[in-house]
């Protein structure tokens, strides 16, 4: 026998979720060619496994790589944890497919989560599919933004979508499904998703197929009832399958939601990363609901109003659980609380945050504490990650000088706290979470377990090692304890570097 490339003597989790045994694993071309003992057979490339695990790659959820994904620090950073894939275009808000005009809306309202294209629109999924395949290493596989394609059809509005905007919008489910989407995603609470009602969201699910709907939901955290009630809506109306995206906050408030839904028989899954923080655009957090965020210079004029004094003064409570993780113009702020950077600038916080939303034309971003943030939270994350509908998600942005450290740990705190440290999970149970049972709800047929036919996207994982080694204050920190990865055959880490090949594939849903 002889294959191009044999890792061996390491222990496969293969992702089934059975225990991890001793096997070698060749390749030949971009498919697993065998697993099993290969005494004897002979390969272009050895990769000596021994006292390692070589488990499926990880695929992340919820990853804002969007226009990021071609720059090599963010591949260091994913594959670093094992992560071969990306599910981009969440929360409602893409590149595509849309106009000229669209394009630029999209990018400008979400520059600080998703980045910057080195091109504009128009875009198709086709257009963009064809943009990532083979020029990252990475995998790529892509949501039809909803948020997106409202703006495509209705620009900014917030009126209700009649017949022929729905119609509009369909088409362009349908095109892109048929280009290689593999679901739809919606963000409630960003703009123009919010203006949608349940009816038209489910109208939109209606082309998926077993694809899933993909959600940021109205509302969270002890709200989160809110949200839920209309994921149960939207199945129902349109049977589709419902994937609620970074579902966060108290344990005994979201698991009953979710045991709820299960019973009444909703095919539901969520992701989840495993910190308190959150991160998102400044404007979502602090902007008053009568600032139209989605009209940037009609916003920008209104943010020196008077008349907003009382909402500002409202908010006294939200500026110390606000960190500056983006500020273009003013990137001394960034890592700084609200409190010392209004300090340092001589400024009341309220004062400071609307001058800063002006200076950056509403496109500073921001990590946000929780209110619950300490042991009773920490144990609301354990309890979500254990449920078996949980599939792992960095919900990774890599913009801004002072990001989260979720893009560059999440994957690998799974594995080293909540595996080794805290046995949340056994190993084999951290690869159905984040491997097998995410290329299932996605469609990729191909991915997710270590077995003959398979794409070969496969980690070889220090299991004594592998840990995050990022945080709130180093949030750049690259993990520890995964050297080698395979993407599609090629191998695209070695010794814990960059081989510099681009091998990374866009996925489409089988």
């Amino acid at each position: 026998m002889a294959f191009d490339v044999i890792i061996s003597g390491g222990r496969v989790l293969d992702g089934t979720g059975a225990p991890p045994y001793r096997a070698d694993v060749a390749i030949e071309g971009d498919r697993v060619a065998a697993v099993g003992r290969l005494d004897g057979a002979q390969a272009a490339q050895v990769v000596e496994a021994a006292g390692r695990l070589v488990a499926p790659g990880f695929i992340d959820c919820h990853a804002h790589g969007d226009a990021v994904v071609f720059d090599p620090a963010v591949q260091l950073a994913a594959l670093r944890q094992g992560v071969t894939t990306f599910v981009l275009g969440q929360d409602g808000l893409s590149f595509a497919p849309g106009s000229a005009e669209t394009v630029a809306y999209a990018t400008r309202y979400f520059t600080a989560v998703n980045g910057r294209l080195p091109h504009g629109g128009p875009l198709s999924v086709a257009d963009l599919l064809a943009g990532y395949d083979r020029a990252a290493a990475l995998n790529t596989a892509y949501l039809l933004p909803h948020g997106t394609i409202r703006y495509d059809v209705m620009g900014p509005s917030p009126s209700a979508a009649g017949p022929e905007d729905l119609a509009a919008m369909l088409a362009r489910v349908e095109r892109g499904l048929s280009e290689g989407a593999v679901g739809l995603s919606s963000g409630l609470e960003y703009l123009p998703g919010r203006h949608a009602s349940a009816a038209e969201l489910a109208t939109l699910c209606g082309p998926l197929g077993g694809l899933p709907y993909v959600t940021h939901m109205r509302a969270y955290g002890a709200k989160a009832g809110l949200g839920m009630a209309e994921v149960g809506e939207i199945a129902a109306l349109s049977g589709a399958a419902m994937h609620v995206s970074h579902l966060h906050g108290p344990a005994e408030v979201l698991l009953p939601l979710v045991e709820r839904a299960l019973a009444d028989d909703v095919d539901l899954t969520f992701d989840t990363y495993p910190y308190l923080r959150g991160s998102t655009i400044l404007a979502m957090v602090v902007l008053p609901p009568s600032v139209p965020a989605a009209e940037v210079d009609r916003a920008v004029e209104m943010l020196g109003s008077a008349d907003l004094d009382d909402w500002w003064e409202s908010l006294e409570g939200t500026w110390p659980r606000l960190t500056i993780s983006h500020a273009p113009g003013s990137s001394w702020a960034e890592g700084l609380t609200m409190v010392e950077a209004a300090a340092r600038a001589g400024l009341p916080p309220a004062a400071f945050c609307r001058q800063l939303l002006i200076d950056t034309r509403l496109e500073a971003g921001c990590v946000t504490a929780r209110p619950d943030e300490g042991p009773e939270g920490e144990e609301s994350v354990r309890r979500m990650l254990r449920h078996p509908a949980h599939t792992g998600g960095s919900d990774g942005i890599y913009v801004g000088g002072h990001p989260h450290p979720r893009g560059w740990g999440a994957f690998a705190r799974f594995l080293g706290r909540h595996v080794r440290e805290l046995g949340d999970w056994t190993w084999q149970e951290a690869a159905v979470h984040l491997a097998a049972h995410p290329a299932r709800r996605f469609g990729l047929a191909d991915r997710g377990l270590v077995r003959p036919g398979f794409a070969a996207d496969l980690v070889v994982l220090d299991p004594a090692r592998v840990n995050d080694e990022a945080t709130y204050s180093a949030p750049r920190t690259l993990a520890s304890g995964v050297d080698d990865v395979f993407v599609s055959g090629v191998q695209a880490l070695a010794g814990g570097k960059l081989t510099g090949a681009t091998p990374g594939r866009a996925l489409r849903s089988r």
